[in-house]
C-alpha cells in the first residue's frame, strides 16, 4: 500500500516536465546553407539514465567512409562493417579512440566501444585518400543539418550548451557555442564568422597505381 502511493505522489510531478521543438538553421559566413554540420545540445543539469543502448555503423562503401561523419553519444558501440569487394584496415591515433582494425572485410571487425567525448579521425594504411569522422558528444540530443542547412529537435525545456562541429569548420570560430534557455518552441538561426577550410575529402578518382588487397 506504501508503494502504491509512492506511486500516485510522483506520477504529476513527471507530467509537469514540458517537451518544445527547436528548430536550427545554419548558414556559411558568406550565407550559403551549411549541409552535414553537427549541431548537439548539452543540458546544463546532467541528465539520467541517459546512456545508449544501441549499436552505431560505419560502413565502407566505394573506398569511403559512411558516413563521413558519424556522431555517438558517449558509452555507445560503433561497427566498422567493410561492403567493399576489397579489404581496409581502419585506424585512428585521436586521444578520444585510440585503435586499430587490421586488414578484414564483410563484418570480421568486433564493435568498438567509444567511451570518451571528442573527435575521433578515422584512416585507411591501404587507402591513403579514406578519411572519416566519428564525434562523441554526452547528450542524446544531437542531428545534422539537412540540405537546406537547418535540424529540429524536441527536447525538455531547460538551460543547454549548444555546440556547431563539421570538419570544414574552423575550431578557432568564434561562434561555435552557445547558451541556450528552451522555455517553449523556438527558432534560431546561427551564421558562421570565417570561411570553411578545404574538403580534405575530396578527390577527383582512385589513383590508378593503387594495389588493393584482396
Amino acid at each position: 500500500m506504501q508503494k502504491f502511493f509512492l506511486l500516485l505522489f510522483l506520477t504529476p510531478i513527471l507530467r509537469c516536465v514540458n517537451a518544445a521543438e527547436l528548430s536550427i538553421e545554419l548558414r556559411t559566413e558568406n550565407d550559403q546553407v551549411m549541409q552535414n554540420a553537427v549541431i548537439y545540445l548539452t543540458p546544463i543539469k546532467p541528465l539520467v539514465d541517459s546512456e545508449p543502448h544501441t549499436i552505431a555503423i560505419m560502413d565502407q562503401i566505394d573506398r569511403q567512409y559512411s558516413p563521413h561523419v558519424l556522431v555517438v553519444q558517449k558509452a555507445t558501440q560503433v561497427r566498422f562493417p567493410n561492403s567493399d569487394s576489397i579489404k581496409h584496415h581502419v585506424y585512428s591515433f585521436s586521444p578520444a579512440k585510440t585503435f586499430e582494425l587490421q586488414l578484414y572485410r564483410g563484418l570480421d571487425a568486433n564493435p568498438l566501444l567509444f567511451s570518451k567525448t571528442g573527435v575521433v579521425e578515422l584512416g585507411c594504411n591501404i587507402h591513403d585518400w579514406m578519411l572519416g569522422y566519428v564525434l562523441v558528444v554526452d547528450t542524446p540530443y544531437f542531428a545534422k543539418t539537412n540540405v537546406v542547412g537547418q535540424v529540429s529537435f524536441t527536447l525538455p525545456e531547460g538551460e543547454y550548451r549548444l555546440n556547431i562541429w563539421h570538419p570544414r569548420i574552423s575550431s578557432s570560430g568564434e561562434n561555435l557555442e552557445h547558451n541556450v534557455i528552451l522555455s517553449g518552441d523556438d527558432n534560431l538561426q546561427y551564421r558562421l564568422n570565417r570561411p570553411l577550410l578545404a574538403d580534405l575529402n575530396q578527390y577527383e578518382a582512385v589513383p590508378a597505381d593503387i594495389t588493393d588487397y584482396e
